[in-house]
């Protein structure tokens, strides 16, 4: 059985995409097109992008991302073992998937270099891929990868254009409440889009805001104004 295991595992790194890709990140974004005045007057894409540098996106943003996905972001080495197995617990008591145990640099892995299907092998050359992209890039490469590239509903992939589309504004001028709502809808774009099922929206942004408590990344009072926000 663990030569079958060894086996199995040095086939699958064999037959691995290339992660230098990740270094030339040139994603399709919107065509813009303004008016005598500097206004927009239109916009076209197949996919809605605006990319915005890491340093454009706001703290708060940052930590309602990891809150809501991966808060052993900045100390696991790409993979979080003691996550996936509390996600096995979980399904397993549950008897479905109520959780993937995917850290946020596994999902970049999956986005950029992987198919969706739900396959063993799938998730084992994640784990490798992942293990390999945070030895070579920085855990704000990583952040800035995915959260330019992930898709967050009504045609709108990453956080610029999910701050236009939902609270018509640019990501650094993001509040603590609108990061949350932001940072909770990647789970489920359609099921917990605000304009629906507001009801879900915010159960989920109650849920990120709690969390960055949690982690310490908010204090009471500024949870308390969160949460009561409309």
């Amino acid at each position: 059985l663990g030569l079958g295991a060894v086996t199995t595992f040095v086939i699958i790194a064999q037959d691995l995409p290339e992660i230098r890709s990740l270094n030339d990140y040139h994603p399709k974004q919107a065509t813009v097109v303004y008016g005598k005045d500097g206004q927009v007057v239109a916009r076209f894409a197949s996919e809605r992008r605006t990319v915005v540098p890491f340093d454009r996106i706001p703290k708060v943003m940052v930590d309602a991302v990891v809150a809501a996905e991966d808060d052993q972001f900045f100390t696991h080495e790409g993979v979080d073992y003691l996550g996936i197995l509390r996600c096995a617990v979980k399904n397993a008591v549950s008897g479905r998937a109520v959780c993937g145990g995917s850290t946020i640099t596994q999902q970049t892995v999956k986005t950029f270099l992987l198919t969706p299907e739900k396959k063993l092998s799938r998730k084992l050359k994640e784990i490798i891929l992942a293990k390999r992209v945070e030895e070579a890039l920085s855990k704000n490469d990583i952040l800035y990868l995915y959260m330019n590239q992930i898709y967050y509903g009504h045609g709108a992939y990453g956080v610029q254009e999910a701050a236009k589309v939902y609270l018509g504004k640019d990501v650094d001028h993001l509040t603590v409440e609108e990061a949350a709502l932001l940072a909770g809808l990647p789970q489920s774009p359609n099921r917990l889009d605000p304009y629906k099922h507001p009801e879900r929206a915010l159960k989920r942004r109650s849920y990120v805001l709690t969390r960055m408590l949690e982690i310490g990344k908010l204090d009471r009072a500024a949870y308390d104004r969160a949460t009561a926000a409309p």
